[in-house]
């Protein structure tokens, strides 16, 4: 019996096919490792073992390329369920089926957006028109918090915006207290020129200005967003800021300071301390990660929540 040697032709389409295979089988072993990761990280529980914090997560850090992997919406719902997070909030009411479906709230509904605000009065109409649809579609769905925001400068002094603003709002706070909906007023950086991580010239760029607004309106119904990476930025100070206007602040949200990335050891602010001086406060409201991940993002959330979790 003789061996049937192969050709150089076809001892080459061997090689190239055998290797091929190979290659197939490293890449589907690399993907089942990264899957099986993926499973363990969530089959390790709920990140929330305490819950004295009402966690959310802001969708847009998560479902856009600002992440390393972007989720889809639902995935990013599956996932919150998963460790706990009760909320996927700044989700537009065409998306909230998806949230109810896993048993999840939108814990601040979107509007209008941070560039033109209540400051300049040509503004008005536009910010009342989609406060009041997101107040309705909030009250609809039983939503605690439509976002608001100061607007831009673009040359006005702040007390002529302060003014401006509070006038604004006056329009709209009537409707809000009638639907049992709150409007929150996001503090935001105006140092940080890079997208998504600040906002040079946004009015409302300290705790104080932003609370002036709420104590001038007079209503239970409009509080501040204290966005704790904005005002470490601006102002620092932040357990003495809580202490002091914890009645004035009706949402909170997080990210690393600098960066707005991971809330881990590389970054400046003591959260486990910051968040013990918001249970001391009493509040009751919710706490929303708001962090760009440059890592596995399921597991920076998930480190991120168990940090919160005090």
């Amino acid at each position: 019996m003789t061996e049937n040697k192969p050709t150089g032709m076809s001892r080459r389409r061997w090689l190239g096919g055998a290797a091929a295979v190979a290659g197939a089988m490293g890449l589907g072993g690399r993907l089942w490792a990264a899957e099986r990761r993926k499973r363990r990280v969530l089959e390790e529980g709920p990140a929330v073992t305490k819950g004295r914090i009402r966690q959310s997560v802001c969708d847009w850090c998560f479902i856009t390329n600002s992440s390393p992997q972007p989720w889809t919406l639902e995935e990013l719902c599956q996932k919150a369920k998963a460790l706990g997070i009760l909320s996927v909030e700044l989700v537009q009411p065409k998306d909230w089926p998806i949230l109810k479906k896993y048993g999840l709230v939108c814990a601040m509904a979107p509007s209008h957006g941070f560039v033109k605000g209540w400051n300049h009065k040509e503004n008005w109409p536009m910010c009342k028109e989609k406060i009041e649809q997101a107040v309705d579609a909030a009250a609809e769905a039983g939503f605690p918090n439509v976002i608001t925001f100061s607007g831009f400068r673009e040359g006005m002094a702040d007390d002529v915006g302060l003014e401006n603003t509070v006038a604004g709002l006056k329009t709209v706070i009537g409707y809000a207290e009638k639907k049992k909906v709150t409007l929150c007023i996001e503090v935001l950086n105006s140092r940080v020129d890079v997208e998504m991580k600040g906002h040079p010239g946004y009015m409302g760029d300290t705790v104080e200005w932003c609370v002036e607004v709420c104590k001038r309106i007079g209503s239970e119904r409009m509080k501040i967003l204290f966005d704790i990476y904005h005002v470490q930025i601006m102002q620092g100070d932040l357990i003495t800021r809580i202490r002091q206007f914890k009645d004035y602040i009706g949402h909170y949200h997080v990210a690393g300071v600098p960066g707005r990335n991971e809330l881990g050891e590389n970054q400046e602010i003591n959260y486990p301390a910051v968040l013990r001086t918001i249970v001391e406060t009493g509040y009751q409201g919710y706490l929303a990660q708001e962090f760009i991940p440059t890592r596995d993002p399921l597991q920076s959330l998930r480190e991120a929540v168990q940090l919160c979790d005090v």
